[in-house]
């Protein structure tokens, strides 16, 4: 779109970070509104790494695998791995292994979106979505959307608390809930004072870990969604100025290295979510 020359650089940037939802352009925002190419995008990636896992699972050979049973054995002993090494407990792993296998590659695939150029999708969105009724607004990216992060790191912070009332049992749960971490006091006085800090104290951990949980992840995605978008930039200026040809070296060098380096970028932020969700529910087996 900045390409045809209709756009200004703000203007073809705020474009971009506009979502497709369910609000009419200029109501008010509330929490009913729904931005529909997140939940889209994010639901065809899972039911594609369902498809391609269950495909793995299905193929898989006891004798010599081949590349795709290879990476995939490779991928499961990896998560296993780092599922041993934080949830000490084997009956749990066996649902929490997958859960971090799952959001591994899920999260790998919705950040995976950004290597697909920025243009590309939204431009044929552009001429087909006007025509069937929709707005000309669409994000790929899902991760580059809060709502999505902090869904994920919400799910993540359910389970920690299924997992302290699983193993803890309420009243466990309960009575670190007001004893930890600064302990009690044999003082009734004492002991309602420590009782009050350390209840807001486990609150704020609470809250802190399932915001930076999302919001670490989103921050990366929204930072490297703008990067491109300025790469992007650069390709449109290439054709519409005089010396575009210093524009489209800069744009091409720009995108090769910035792609290249990406690459790193989106598997470690599925990683590092990954390893903190096994982290967050691994404190949640543990009694303070």
């Amino acid at each position: 779109m900045a390409a045809e020359g209709t756009l200004t650089p703000g203007e073809y940037i705020r474009h971009h970070l506009v979502h497709l939802t369910n609000q009419k352009q200029g109501s008010i925002v509330d929490f009913s509104v729904i931005n529909i190419d997140s939940v889209v995008v994010s639901s065809l990636l899972g039911l594609l790494m369902v498809f391609v896992l269950w495909r793995a699972a299905r193929g898989a050979t006891a004798g010599v695998p081949g590349r795709f049973q290879a990476a995939v054995e490779m991928l499961v002993e990896m998560v296993d791995t780092q599922a041993k090494a934080v949830i000490h407990n084997a009956k749990s792993r066996k649902l929490v292994a997958p859960l971090a296998l799952t959001v591994f590659v899920w999260i790998f695939m919705m950040n995976f979106m950004d290597m697909i150029p920025v243009d590309l999708i939204p431009q044929i969105w552009h001429n087909a979505g006007p025509a069937m009724g929709f707005k000309d607004y669409l994000r790929v990216v899902p991760t580059a959307d809060l709502s999505t992060t902090l869904g994920l790191s919400v799910s993540v912070l359910l389970m920690c608390l299924f997992y302290n009332i699983k193993i803890k049992g309420l009243g466990g749960w309960a009575h670190e809930l007001v004893c930890a971490p600064f302990g009690t006091s044999k003082n009734p006085i004492w002991a309602v004072l420590l009782g009050v800090v350390n209840f807001l104290m486990q609150m704020i951990e609470f809250v802190a870990k399932t915001v930076s949980h999302g919001m670490r992840l989103f921050g990366n995605m929204f930072a490297g969604e703008l990067v491109f978008m300025l790469i992007a930039l650069l390709g449109a200026y290439a054709t519409l100025s005089l010396g575009g040809s210093l524009f489209f070296v800069g744009h091409v060098i720009a995108g090769t290295v910035w792609t290249l380096f990406h690459i790193l970028v989106i598997t470690l932020q599925a990683f590092i979510f990954m390893m903190l969700a096994l982290i967050y529910l691994g404190q949640a087996h543990d009694a303070h």
